[in-house]
């Protein structure tokens, strides 16, 4: 039996560069998608969202009724509405991102357009929801639940309008003839699942949680 150092030194150089090539693969399999202060953006913000839910849970449990009677105030059908929309979005953009992996720019485009569609639908469902409180009386100077309830789904809506922006930009990205890099719609796609994600959240602990 012969050992490496036998070997030929063309063979070890080979095998060298093989296993390189597979280091490589296998670091580039590991990494997230998109850049790195999308995702330290995405982690910062869901803390704050994280520390005004449990701030809402905590007073919740010292105004049990208050907050109760509040709720069923709310119109659960433009928040289901709404939570459809953006899981509709989310699935689109996973979907056109996926279309850009594959070079497919012209599906991936009309997939941005419509996740966009869905954004400026959300906007839309929200600013009638919030006209339904005004005209009833309601508003966030109400009681402690409204208060919660205007701060944490008007914060929401300015990252859907962020977001709605950003879809945009990516429609119109995909759609020319310089499309740009798949890590600019992976950076998109991670703040939208955010804005999904935090509605998800949102939607229950207001709407649904007796």
């Amino acid at each position: 039996m012969h050992s490496d150092s036998t070997k030929p030194e063309g063979h070890r150089l080979q095998v060298h560069a093989i296993t390189q090539a597979k280091q490589m693969k296998n670091i580039e399999a590991r990494k997230l998608p998109g850049v790195e202060g999308v995702w330290v953006f995405a982690f910062a913000d869901m803390i704050v969202f994280a520390v005004m839910f449990g701030s809402f849970m905590f007073d919740r449990q010292h105004s049990a009724a208050l907050f109760e009677q509040s709720r069923q105030l709310l119109n659960i059908h433009l928040g289901g509405i709404n939570t459809l929309i953006l899981l509709t979005s989310s699935m689109l953009v996973v979907t056109a991102v996926h279309a850009i992996k594959h070079q497919r720019q012209h599906l991936a485009a009309r997939l941005f357009g419509l996740a966009f569609a869905c954004g400026l639908a959300f906007i839309g469902c929200k600013i009638f929801e919030y006209q339904e409180k005004f005209q009833a009386g309601i508003s966030m100077l109400s009681n402690d639940f409204f208060m919660y309830y205007f701060i944490m789904t008007g914060m929401h809506l300015g990252h859907v309008v962020v977001g709605s922006i950003v879809l945009a930009a990516l429609w119109r990205k995909s759609r020319s003839p310089s499309p740009g890099t798949l890590a600019m719609y992976e950076s998109g796609a991670i703040y939208w699942h955010m804005v999904d994600l935090l509605w998800v959240c949102l939607f229950p602990l207001l709407y649904l949680v007796r």
